[in-house]
């Protein structure tokens, strides 16, 4: 009985690599030299949720148990932000508030994000990425780009495919 305690739960697994390979592709180098998002805490956030954002995404539209998968990689993300929020030293009583800033920031990225990707309205994405990730009125259109041609190759991906081999993102540096 106590043995079961400690075997892997193979979809527990799935997901934890899904996560890493997804946090990975956010930290292309080419992604910050490139494209020119900031090499901040900040940026790397606003990084790893447009990956995050497009790998779930793609995951709407797969059929069962696709759903499944896009909410247990979203705990996934937060187990993370939360686990990176405590070794910063952020106190136990003050988590659970950065947590909740957390959330409202990410869901609010995906809400604008999603828009403009679904219209192919490249100009208001760009517009969407200039605020969040560079703190402007400036068009980010490299990064606009670049989005989209990631939400292209994401969603030509079929489940199987995504959950082996992990998701694929263009080269940041073609989009500069």
């Amino acid at each position: 009985m106590i043995f079961s305690l400690f075997r892997k739960d193979p979809r527990r697994t799935t997901i934890a690599t899904l996560y890493k390979r997804i946090a990975t592709a956010s930290r292309a180098p080419g992604l910050y030299a490139a494209l020119g998002i900031p090499d901040t805490l900040e940026g790397r956030f606003e990084a790893l949720s447009l990956h995050m954002v497009l790998v779930l995404r793609a995951l709407r539209q797969l059929p069962q148990p696709a759903d499944e998968v896009a909410k247990d990689l979203t705990d996934a993300f937060f187990r993370d932000m939360d686990a990176s929020l405590r070794e910063m030293g952020v106190g136990d009583t003050v988590v659970p508030k950065r947590m909740k800033k957390v959330a409202e920031s990410f869901y609010g990225r995906a809400h604008a994000y999603d828009a403009p990707l679904n219209a192919d309205d490249g100009e208001a994405l760009a517009l969407a990425f200039g605020r969040n990730v560079y703190g402007g009125e400036a068009p980010a259109g490299p990064l606009a780009r670049y989005a989209f041609a990631a939400d292209r190759g994401l969603k030509a991906m079929d489940l199987d495919t995504l959950l082996e081999t992990g998701p694929t993102f263009p080269e940041p540096e073609t989009f500069a």
